[in-house]
């Protein structure tokens, strides 16, 4: 048995470590554990900057909103401080939940984006923008939760900015790929922003490389001193409403001034004597639930056979297909929550699973990809959060000289005036990222993830039901093979579960891809709470995460 450590300073030599790339030894990550605190996320220098909070006698939403803020900067390929955010917090005995999405602008409409030629909602520019909802999230769950003075949890934020930080493997290979599909966008003037903060003179950062974000410390810092109150009624939002009138966007400051993060209950389902918690709509958690709830009367013997594989895909495609045709704004929603999880209509979608693949249609039950955090504290808050610009970058849309890549949420709207998530100034899109958590006989258990927008549900199915049903901690639930449905009769598995289980889902009518790009699958961070109080933690395998933990 062999343990050593390498620690190195690259001085630009080729050492053949740095780049993203297909290792040629397995390496095994094992769950870590403490007793006093832990935070997992998927960029390490965020993760350190949670766990100094922690360690220096901050709470667990102290830590988390820290983690938050350093991701916009270690990881801005996959947020923002344009990004929307979702968050469960275990506190004082109670699940809380707090939506920081934010809604399209008030002077976009449907019949001016088909004027403008689209057939879908497009995924770049103006269009797709809809107010920015974490930093309001920050300051919402430091107003209610916080310890910590809220000026300091931005400190390492802004020192990264300034100072420069080595980028990380996964973050470079995301990075290049995001700058490949803004690269048509190059010359336009509302996409300046973007090569001038993120293009560097047309090349991606490699893995190790220093990167300087100057425009993101100068708005942290505004965001710091005035309690995220500039971004909407503030210096940021005037610059944003300026820059929008000046480039043919939408958003102005009145829809920043009108916007508030939304405090709701969590919704949940049974799950093999657990309870699955999710963030009710706008948000499609919902989706992991109506899957769980189908598959909570499915026996699923043994992890990775084809048989508990195809019942699990079944099952979520019924969930998923029924959810896209209904999950909206909640304001906009013609069935509820209540009636796509009653007891009635799940059983209805588990009797469609048989002995072979089907394409799913949505039935109405009245007739007939993103940055995860999870954190835990000494004094029993744990927090489950989740924030994203959606597709990379987001918009491409960045507020020249302070870095706000504006997301870009409401490409996921319609433009069938007949379908609940039909595109309306002043209205939430369906919303891809989803916090999870555990608990069971009322006791929390503790909090989840998995990244990567569509994957996300799919991937909170896999995560759960590997700790549940076949005894995984949750390092393994997290490393174990994943699958993914694409839509119709096509998957995608990745190389793990082997040539049997691939030729036996063909078998039962699956079109199978074996996909190895990890990433595709997700990533994601686990923390579970044992009952002498140990905490057991997690982080993805699949990328550049990391467990820290005192």
């Amino acid at each position: 048995m062999r343990r050593a450590f390498i620690v190195f300073r690259d001085k630009g030599e080729d050492m053949g470590t740095c780049e993203h790339k297909a290792y040629n030894f397995t390496s095994v990550r094992k769950p870590m554990y403490a007793t006093n605190g832990m935070v997992c996320t998927s960029q390490p220098l965020a993760a350190q900057a949670g766990l100094a909070v922690l360690r220096e006698g901050g709470n667990a939403v102290d830590a988390a909103i820290a983690t938050a803020i350093t991701l916009t900067v270690t990881e801005p390929n996959s947020n923002g401080l344009g990004s929307d955010a979702f968050v469960l917090v275990w506190a004082d005995g109670i699940l809380h939940g707090l939506n920081g999405s934010g809604a399209s602008p008030q002077s976009l409409s449907l019949s001016a984006v088909k004027a403008g030629g689209y057939s879908a909602m497009p995924e770049r520019g103006w269009i797709p923008v809809t107010v920015p909802g974490a930093p309001g999230a920050w300051a919402e769950l430091h107003r209610r939760f916080g310890r910590w003075p809220f000026e300091r949890l931005f400190s390492d934020a802004i020192r990264y900015a300034e100072e420069g930080y080595g980028v990380s493997p996964t973050t470079a290979k995301e990075w290049q790929e995001a700058l490949q599909l803004m690269k048509p966008f190059a010359g336009k003037a509302p996409f300046a922003g973007f090569f001038d903060t993120f293009g560097h003179g047309g090349k991606a950062p490699k893995a190790g490389d220093r990167v300087y974000l100057p425009g993101h410390a100068k708005a942290l810092r505004l965001l710091a001193e005035s309690h995220c109150e500039s971004l909407y009624r503030g210096e940021l939002a005037e610059v944003i409403d300026e820059f929008s009138k000046a480039t043919g966007g939408y958003i102005t400051k009145d829809d920043l001034a009108a916007y508030h993060p939304e405090w709701q209950t969590p919704i949940s389902c049974k799950y093999h004597g657990y309870d699955v918690w999710e963030m009710p709509p706008n948000t499609h958690g919902l989706v992991a639930l109506m899957a769980l709830a189908i598959l909570d009367e499915v026996p699923c013997k043994q992890f990775g056979t084809a048989d508990t594989v195809h019942k699990q895909i079944e099952a979520l495609k019924q969930a998923y297909i029924n959810g896209k045709a209904f999950i909206t704004d909640p304001n906009h929603m013609s069935v509820s929550v209540e009636e796509l999880l009653s007891p009635e209509y799940i059983q209805r979608l588990r009797n469609t699973i048989g002995d072979s693949a089907v394409k799913p249609k949505a039935v109405r039950p009245d007739s007939g990809g993103t940055v995860y955090l999870a954190t835990a504290d000494r004094e029993g808050m744990m927090v489950s959060f989740i924030q994203s610009n959606y597709m990379g970058f987001g918009s491409g849309i960045v507020i020249p000289g302070y870095g706000i890549a504006l997301n870009d949420r409401g490409a996921n709207f319609s433009l069938d005036e007949a379908h609940d998530n039909c595109l309306a100034g002043g209205k939430r899109p369906y919303h891809t990222i989803i916090p999870g958590f555990l608990t069971k006989d009322t006791l929390p258990v503790g909090p989840f993830g998995v990244m990567g927008a569509f994957m996300q549900p799919q991937g909170h199915v896999q995560a759960v039901m590997n700790m549940i049903d076949f005894a995984m901690n949750g390092q393994e639930a997290l490393d174990a093979p994943r699958w993914q449905w694409i839509d119709g009769l096509r998957i995608e598995v990745e190389p793990g579960f082997g040539d049997d289980v691939v030729r036996r889902l063909k078998e039962l009518g699956h079109i199978v891809t074996v996909n190895p790009d990890p990433t595709s699958f997700g990533r994601g961070q686990i923390i579970r709470r044992k009952e002498d109080g140990v905490l057991e933690g997690a982080s993805e395998a699949r990328a550049d995460g990391l467990v820290a933990a005192y």
